[in-house]
């Protein structure tokens, strides 16, 4: 008997014997997440969401700092008010100490690796050599308890433990106090996340400071301590609650920091204050509180007062700050649901006219479009401050470059980083500064996430400027690049060593690609939101995003998990070959004289199928035969059956998968008449065999022409082999690739 039911049979058959010929090969792409991920529990549901019982820990702090203007250093003391929210008894509180990470003998100085290199700059081989002669680190002056008793503790580089006289118990609180100072380093020398710059035209400094005071550990459900080294490239883990700060500085500096200024009418002019209340309520464009003629002339007279600057803040991780007797200061009210924020900007003369025209509007922007994606911005302030070669955030304010020439020019590139700059630091007041991930174990959390809103917030913002980080074909010269210098993004950040490209780009234009493409935007948006609302204000983990983004879209991408963010697989989907059939006239043999087997043995050369120019191959269906129903007492009209498919143009595609990662499969068809047709496959048409795949079409028109991801959506590093006929004329071919570059 002539097997022959239909053209979908005839595919399976093929199919069939592709997989068992491809079966040694299988990976498990596919295979579910379970034994990678954590258990579920009552702390962190199956879900995604925070348990039943989910807890974390609080820190108060209340701290009174002073910076000296004379020899670049600040001294202060604080009292940490810590409660246990954990189950468990602790025996002893961790502290981080991000400042030693400059003192002699420091863990990131001891393990940094290096060469020499003839004709090097001398900047670069005195940082390289570790050659400028600086105190830095913290100078811990003492640790006491509540009434005053000194604490024993210890110190291991960039962190602190301290030894309690009991056991903390669950529910109970713990206050003490630390004494500190440290020297501030500067910029031009170590670069770091909090610095100096001097500006010898009048002699000023502009400070930028951060990690600046000794920050409690979190201690979480997930690992207990996170009191892993601060060696620099990894970030920070943090726990949330309320600060009072008082900021002594001299007195005709303009100081911006987190949280909201309680004393403003002593340390503002009369003018200022007036300003500043105008703000408040003007949502067009920034008021000019500090303008430039003021800042220079206070640049001029350098007074000898100081002035105590008073910010509170709730339900914070961090705390930061920046002052300068440079600064101009501008502000604009941004309504955000049932909040008022003001957008900031802080910056010396040196960054205009670029900084009054664009930071406090990229400000804006950012919040409004990280606001619709996740939860309405909840802080009363947002601050973008000007510092030389910084890009740093912290919760209310981040640190900023982007500066024009002396003249004040300044070119379509440098207000590009610019404006992106500070969309992404302020974004960043999002995650992880309110969605509080542990940035040292998992960096793409914060910076690719962020990186993924910060690129949806350029395309609707800035039209004009052609913003790229984030864009699957802006990935696609790393993802060429040499394994042997890739990291999956499952990693710990101190052991990535294509920071940029991983952490950042490569995570967002992961959800980029899962937003636009594997997802859709609707399904996407209202899993990503539903990730940020349930966790705001808490310490979410990698599993905790994975779960949520399915839970909330019924959309099973542990595939996407496992390839894009546990392993370095790449895209290269490829046209093995394409056959292009039509059915005979008379498609009804009764004596099968005519009959054709498999449509992969109808033709023995393969060359063939390589192009469309030898014609469509004939085909033709038989009757159905009656025992082929079974039990079933109808049957199926066979003539209707073959009426559908007279004068169809059908093509069996043979696609593979020759870079590891599975993708969804983007085809863009090309008729005869010219017209075009996108069609999308989801990633799972590779789930039975995932190098290799057979598919069949029924098409309308006449297809000329085959591409497979044809507006790079995909991060395809071979663009290539995307294309069909194979023997496309040199002129064709060159305009498919200028058209996909």
């Amino acid at each position: 008997m002539t097997r022959i039911l239909s053209l979908s049979c005839l595919a399976l058959l093929v199919l069939t014997r592709l997989q068992a010929q491809d079966a040694p090969k299988w990976k498990g792409k596919f295979e579910q997440l379970d034994q990678l991920l954590p258990t579920p529990n009552e702390y962190r549901s199956g879900s995604g969401a925070p348990g039943p019982k989910y807890w974390q820990q609080k820190a108060d702090y209340v701290i009174n700092v002073e910076l000296n203007d004379d020899n670049q250093s600040v001294t202060g003391n604080e009292t940490i008010t810590y409660t246990n929210n954990s189950p468990d008894a602790l025996k002893y509180l961790w502290l981080q100490l991000d400042q030693n990470k400059l003192a002699d003998g420091n863990m990131t100085q001891k393990t940094k690796g290096g060469t020499i290199k003839d004709s090097v700059d001398t900047r670069t081989a005195a940082a390289n050599l570790d050659l400028y002669e600086f105190d830095g680190g913290f100078k811990i002056k003492s640790v006491k308890d509540a009434a005053g008793k000194t604490l024993p503790h210890m110190i291991n580089y960039t962190m602190m433990r301290i030894d309690l006289p009991q056991a903390l118990a669950p529910g109970q609180k713990f206050t003490f106090s630390i004494d500190w100072g440290y020297n501030i380093n500067d910029g031009i020398r170590f670069r770091e996340r909090t610095q100096f710059e001097y500006f010898p035209e009048d002699g000023n400094y502009s400070y930028v400071i951060a990690q600046w005071y000794p920050r409690m550990c979190v201690y979480d459900d997930y690992e207990g301590w996170q009191n892993k080294q601060f060696l620099g490239q990894g970030e920070f883990a943090l726990t949330f609650g309320d600060y009072k700060v008082k900021i002594t500085v001299p007195a005709d500096h303009i100081v911006g920091a987190t949280g909201q200024l309680k004393n403003a009418d002593a340390v503002l002019s009369k003018a200022q204050l007036e300003r500043w209340q105008k703000a408040k309520t003007t949502f067009d464009k920034p008021v000019i509180i500090a303008t430039q003629d003021e800042a220079v002339q206070r640049e001029k007279t350098k007074v000898k007062e100081k002035k105590t600057w008073e910010f509170h803040a709730e339900n914070v991780r961090d705390f930061a700050f920046a002052t300068s007797r440079k600064f101009i200061w501008d502000a604009q009210a941004v309504k955000i649901g049932n909040y008022t924020p003001l957008a900031m900007s802080f910056y010396p003369k040196e960054g205009n006219p670029l900084w009054e025209k664009e930071s406090t509007n990229a400000v804006k922007n950012a919040l409004e479009v990280y606001s619709r994606m996740t939860i309405d911005y909840p802080y009363p302030v947002a601050i973008s401050v000007h510092a030389a070669a910084q890009g740093m955030e912290y919760p209310m304010i981040c640190f900023n470059y982007g500066r024009p020439a002396k003249d004040g020019t300044y070119s379509a590139a440098v207000r590009k980083g610019m404006v992106g700059v500070v969309v992404h630091e302020v974004g960043h007041n999002f995650f992880p500064m309110i969605i509080n991930n542990d940035e040292r174990q998992t960096t793409w959390m914060d910076e690719g996430v962020n990186t993924f809103v910060q690129l949806v917030t350029e395309i609707e913002r800035y039209p004009d400027i052609d913003f790229d980080r984030g864009k699957p074909a802006a990935l696609v010269p790393y993802m060429k690049g040499d394994p042997g210098n890739m990291r999956p993004l499952m990693v710990n950040s101190e052991q990535v060593i294509q920071f940029g490209a991983e952490q950042y780009a490569k995570a967002g234009t992961g959800l980029f690609m899962l937003r636009e493409t594997i997802m859709g935007r609707e399904l996407f948006d209202r899993a990503f939101k539903e990730y940020a609302q349930r966790w705001a204000f808490k310490h979410p983990k990698p599993a905790d995003f994975f779960r949520t983004l399915e839970d909330a879209s019924a959309v099973d991408l542990d595939w996407f998990w496992r390839g894009w963010f546990y392993s370095t697989d790449v895209v290269d989907q490829s046209i093995e070959q394409v056959k292009w059939f039509k059915m005979r006239k008379d498609e009804v043999d009764p004596e099968k004289k005519n009959v054709k087997t498999r449509p992969g043995d109808l033709a023995q050369n393969e060359e063939k199928y390589q192009s469309f120019s030898s014609g469509a191959e004939p085909f033709s269906l038989t009757n159905t035969d009656p025992r082929m129903y079974g039990e079933f007492r109808s049957q199926i009209d066979d003539k209707a059956v073959m009426a559908k498919l007279q004068d169809k143009n059908i093509y069996e595609v043979s696609l593979r998968n020759k870079g590891g990662m599975v993708m969804p499969v983007v085809i863009e068809w090309t008729y005869k008449d010219g017209s075009k047709e996108i069609e999308r496959l989801p990633a799972e048409i590779w789930r039975t065999n995932e190098t290799k795949v057979t598919k069949v079409f029924v098409k309308d028109k006449e297809v000329t022409g085959i591409v497979l991801d044809p507006q790079k959506e995909l991060t395809d590093i071979n663009t290539q082999d995307n294309v069909f006929p194979k023997t496309q004329t040199p002129s064709k071919f060159e305009e498919f690739k200028k058209k996909t570059k």
